[in-house]
């Protein structure tokens, strides 16, 4: 196990980063997975103008979720989201960054 592996591991073990959510892909059964949340806000430039907007992005281990798609379902403490976008992969390609908007 390489201590990239071995890291993430204990990131995504860690009760104070992540938690249960539940993860259903189109089509298929609901599964519970650990994802560690990063619900940052957005600003974006639009002209002279500045937007501000809430987003609520996870991180998936790529060996739980191997190819989460727009249209799959996340629920989190009971709030249903779907994955919005393009799903983002690291580096190391051993984890997943996806937007999600309100089922």
């Amino acid at each position: 196990m390489s201590a990239f592996v071995a890291a993430l591991e204990e990131l995504f073990a860690d009760p104070n980063l992540a938690r249960d959510v539940v993860h259903v892909a189109d089509g298929g059964a609901p599964r519970l997975i650990r994802a560690v949340m990063r619900r940052a806000d957005a600003i974006t430039d639009f002209g002279d103008a500045r937007l501000w907007s809430e987003t609520t992005r996870i991180d998936l281990r790529v060996a739980e979720v191997p190819a989460p798609r727009p249209g799959d379902r996340i629920e989190i403490d009971g709030e249903a989201f779907l994955i919005q976008g393009e799903p983002v992969r690291d580096r190391e390609r051993l984890v997943w960054t996806v937007d999600l908007r309100p089922a």
